[in-house]
């Protein structure tokens, strides 16, 4: 499970005014309203879940591919065609975040109809955290799924070059009182976005989550973004090849059966040259009331959590056992007491990007540090 601590000499920011901030921004390049809405809510989550790789510091690269037509910020998807309880989506090289809640919804409004829903989305991109998508479904009550392709960063087991994406996979469902479960995990050890965030702060890497370019494992971020990360697992001897099935997995019920593009054929991450991104998503609704009496599958996962968490801890664990995505909503409430918290740097790349759209960054309070 991850731990969050406070960035040295952190900023602080209410969430309702960096949404509001980050809404205008994205209006000032381009962007519709309702879809800077839908793209400015998933950016802010992720930062109220202190998962800072995904949240508003994404926002240079996005206003990067856009001022260099990489990615149209004004497309809408558009359902191509249908059969029973499964669809498929054109994002027309939009904003992935605006396609994706859309096909969501197509999910959950489906699942309410035929008990599951499954929607396909070819053409999108970068589509934020996967969980917001998952726990959306599972805040109408049902299970949600979701999983996106991505640029080659993974080495397949046994090899050194980068061929598959970190390809992250969600599901959330109601539990009850005990909140909801959401596994929001990539499929690799780490994500781009966390190497990204290491080297920002000067912070060394995990030992067996990347590689250098000579297939050396290394601690160091520059090495990493010149080699390769590893799988789920890391190398073969500690289960690598289970990530790497993982992985490849994603990109099977994504990328190749929605039609995109699938790796390594992949464009780099948020690259301005080449072409569309071209990613594949899958997101997926199911209503546990199709086959069972109302609020009984919450009750029993609420009890399998409870017995989950009560079971007995190992000597040096830090606290009790968690439930899946439990750290990220205390971090929601951290959040919502004090502030989405931003290390100096991404704080930064907020008021320059501010500066140029003509939308100055609100006034911030120092924390941390």
């Amino acid at each position: 499970m991850p731990t969050y601590a406070d960035p040295e000499g952190g900023r602080a920011l209410p969430a309702a005014e960096l949404l509001d901030w980050t809404t205008t921004v994205l209006q000032r390049f381009e962007t519709p309203a309702d879809i800077a809405a839908d793209v400015a809510e998933v950016l802010v989550a992720a930062d109220r879940r202190a998962i800072a790789s995904h949240g508003t510091a994404r926002l240079p690269q996005y206003v990067a591919l856009i001022e260099a037509g990489a990615m149209d910020p004004a497309a809408r998807p558009e359902r191509l065609r249908s059969k029973a309880a499964i669809g498929l989506f054109d994002a027309h090289n939009g904003w992935g975040h605006h396609a994706s809640r859309v096909a969501m919804d197509a999910a959950i409004e489906g699942a309410a109809e035929m008990g599951s829903y499954t929607a396909v989305v070819r053409a999108s991109n970068h589509f934020g955290i996967a969980g917001w998508y998952a726990l959306r479904a599972a805040d109408a009550g049902l299970i949600g799924i979701s999983m996106t392709n991505s640029s080659p960063l993974v080495a397949a087991t046994r090899g050194i070059d980068p061929v598959l994406g970190t390809n992250p996979l969600a599901v959330a469902a109601p539990a009850g009182t005990a909140g909801h479960f959401c596994l929001d995990m990539a499929t690799s050890t780490i994500t781009r976005g966390k190497v990204e965030v290491a080297s920002r702060r000067g912070e060394e890497l995990q030992p067996g989550w990347a590689l250098d370019k000579e297939g050396r494992p290394t601690t160091d971020p520059a090495a990493a973004f010149e080699g390769a990360l590893l799988p789920l697992g890391g190398v073969e001897e500690t289960g690598g090849h289970k990530g790497y099935g993982l992985t490849l997995l994603v990109d099977i019920l994504t990328g190749v059966l929605g039609g995109s593009t699938a790796a390594p054929l992949i464009i780099p991450l948020f690259s301005t040259q080449g072409g569309a991104a071209d990613l594949g998503q899958v997101f997926m609704a199911i209503d546990p009331e199709a086959i069972d009496e109302p609020g009984a599958f919450e009750a029993r996962l609420q009890q399998e959590l409870k017995l989950l968490t009560g079971s007995r801890t190992a000597p040096d664990a830090p606290d009790r056992i968690l439930i899946p995505g439990e750290p990220e909503t205390a971090a929601e409430r951290r959040s919502d007491e004090r502030g989405v918290v931003m290390d100096l740097g991404h704080h930064q790349d907020l008021v320059e990007i501010g500066g140029r759209a003509g939308v100055p960054f609100p006034a911030t309070t120092p924390i941390g540090g």
